[in-house]
């Protein structure tokens, strides 16, 4: 009896306080977050891997720049992240100068061989049984980007010098880092996909050491990473574009038949740009240009910029709708005007218009539309990791870097420690006349994309979330969850995700099925089925929502607010 009334008790304490502290969650759809935002005075970092952020932090405490610390912690990611970037890789920042009070853009993606041309490359293609250039292999390898990017924002922006901002990766590389749980996932599908496809180079001997992956909590070397790494920060870039590391690529790519050749790193240059941007219900929203996909999300922006989505309410069946719609309308003109500027004349103040968004708004109807056109936007005219680094000065970075599908393409030069990158795999080969069509020393059409958020002249929001296509269709539900519903920048980054999958694109001439939208659980089964009554083919997602990083500067209280993506490894801290 004492015992039936003590479990009615501990029953009752439960319900009130539960009753009394419970949160919103994704269990009902509604807003919540993971953990609490980090607020700090003099610096921050957030990254997805918590080494990667200490790093980043350490080097901020030793006196250099937001930009030496994006460096310092985009080299520890291509070493303990693997599975996202690497110096085989390309490179995309926007950075906010306190000094000149000004946003810049540098893109540092690589271009494709000089002595491969498109009809060579669709005479291998046609030996290997395909149409389109593959994932993996010498063929969708383009010139890496990321150590000339380093080196060009460094020249610009850093204070130490770049051996003190490559040491802590180095050190990690040679004495070993334990590998994190979500990472060491798809390590070892990378490994898996490496063993099945019998690569020539040291792939198998650099990142699957003894024949496996490392498991999570195992303690992972790289001491090929780290003499190249002591290299860079001892000779500096010309080591690898026009050096010994240089020299060695070219050797490998000759002796297995692959096209990269030294004449290729020796001509590579990365480019400063424009940011491009829309204002948003007062707030400018910044991305970077084409080559990149990061002006699908101005474009979405702009088109929603009409319609009350803090009235239809967050995961409504009415902000989806419209919200998938406008990325279905954005994606056509992505996949037809997206390209190299150097190669295409992309239209981009008429993609950015006011005018041409509400002509394209017009377009969407009550149910799901199966195919859209691309626009007309010329008569308008007058896209892992992601991470951010803020620091005492008020200098602020977003930076994204990829070797694009995974571990990249499968191939590692002996004694480099790094995978090279397939973003070549992007390139149109359906369509010669196409703007993103394969040629010789052209970049192909990008997906990774940072982005940056002023409001009033002041910088607001760095920011990024990564992940192929699902990236501007991210950054617009990130706006949105900020500005539209007021979350703040943990919960807009932890709130239930859809992604919006099968537009026109490279590998898909024309959508005319409609496509399919993947959902989080936390998507309200109601506004799932509204969506399905609307035509929508829905489907519950299984990952693959992107990885976001923030960092939001708070002028009145003159602190940084960071946030970290709770989907994967990393987090976000500051001093």
């Amino acid at each position: 009896m004492n015992l039936l009334r003590s479990a009615s008790r501990l029953v009752l304490v439960f319900t009130v306080v539960g009753a009394a502290f419970a949160q919103p969650d994704r269990v009902n759809g509604r807003a919540f977050a993971t953990r609490s935002e980090v607020i700090a005075q003099h610096g921050m970092a957030a990254t997805s891997h918590p080494l990667a952020t200490q790093i980043a932090l350490d080097v901020l405490k030793a006196g250099g720049s937001a930009i030496d610390a994006a460096i310092a912690a985009n080299a520890a990611l291509g070493l303990m992240e693997p599975t996202g970037n690497g110096i085989g890789g390309d490179f995309f920042a926007i950075v906010w100068s306190a000094r000149d009070q000004k946003l810049y853009g540098l893109n540092g993606s690589g271009r494709s061989p000089l002595g491969l041309s498109a009809e060579r490359l669709r005479a291998e293609l046609k030996q290997q049984g395909r149409t389109n250039i593959p994932p993996r292999g010498f063929l969708p390898i383009s010139v890496p980007g990321t150590v000339d990017a380093w080196f060009e924002l460094h020249a610009k922006f850093g204070k130490l010098p770049m051996r003190d901002v490559l040491a802590p990766t180095i050190r990690y590389a040679r004495e070993g880092f334990p590998v994190t749980e979500y990472i060491g996932y798809l390590w070892n599908i990378g490994v898996r996909n490496a063993q099945a496809d019998q690569l020539p180079g040291a792939f198998l001997a650099t990142f699957a050491p003894g024949g496996r992956a490392p498991a999570k909590g195992e303690i992972f070397k790289n001491p090929d990473l780290a003499n190249t790494l002591t290299l860079l920060g001892e000779k500096g870039r010309g080591v690898f574009y026009q050096g010994e590391i240089a020299d060695q690529i070219d050797a490998f790519m000759r002796a297995q038949g692959g096209h990269l050749r030294k004449v290729d790193l020796e001509k590579h240059t990365s480019t400063w740009v424009e940011p491009a941007s829309v204002n948003y219900r007062g707030y400018d929203v910044f991305e970077l240009p084409p080559n990149g996909q990061g002006i699908a999300a101005l474009q979405m922006l702009n088109i929603l910029e009409a319609y009350d989505l803090k009235a239809m309410g967050y995961n409504s069946p009415e902000a989806l709708h419209v919200m998938i719609e406008a990325k279905k309308l954005a994606f056509e003109d992505r996949a037809k005007f997206y390209a190299d500027p150097e190669f295409s004349r992309i239209p981009l103040p008429g993609l950015l218009s006011k005018a041409y968004a509400a002509e394209r708004r017009k377009l969407i109807g009550e149910r799901a539309r199966r195919s859209y056109d691309a626009g007309n936007p010329a008569l308008q005219e007058g896209d892992t990791i992601c991470l951010s680094t803020a620091d005492a000065e008020g200098n602020m970075v977003s930076l994204i870097q990829s070797n694009y599908r995974g571990m990249g393409s499968g191939i590692v030069v002996p004694g480099l420690g790094f995978a090279f990158q397939d973003r070549g795999e992007m390139f149109v080969m359906h369509d010669p006349a196409h703007a993103n069509a394969y040629a010789p020393g052209k970049r192909p059409f990008h997906t990774i994309i940072p982005a940056f958020i002023m409001k009033d002249g002041k910088p607001w929001l760095s920011f990024g979330l990564m992940g192929g296509a699902m990236q501007p269709q991210g950054h617009v539900q990130i706006v949105c969850n900020l500005i539209d519903w007021g979350m703040n920048i943990q919960e807009a980054g932890d709130a239930a995700r859809w992604q919006h999958e099968g537009s026109s694109d490279y590998d898909n001439p024309k959508m005319t099925d409609g496509g399919f939208v993947e959902v989080e659980s936390g998507v309200p089964y109601e506004s799932v089925r509204a969506l399905m009554q609307r035509g929508h083919n829905v489907r519950i997602g299984n990952g693959g929502f992107g990885g976001y990083q923030a960092i939001h500067r708070d002028h009145a209280n003159a602190t940084y607010v960071g946030a970290s993506e709770s989907r994967k490894d990393g987090h976000a801290a500051g001093y």
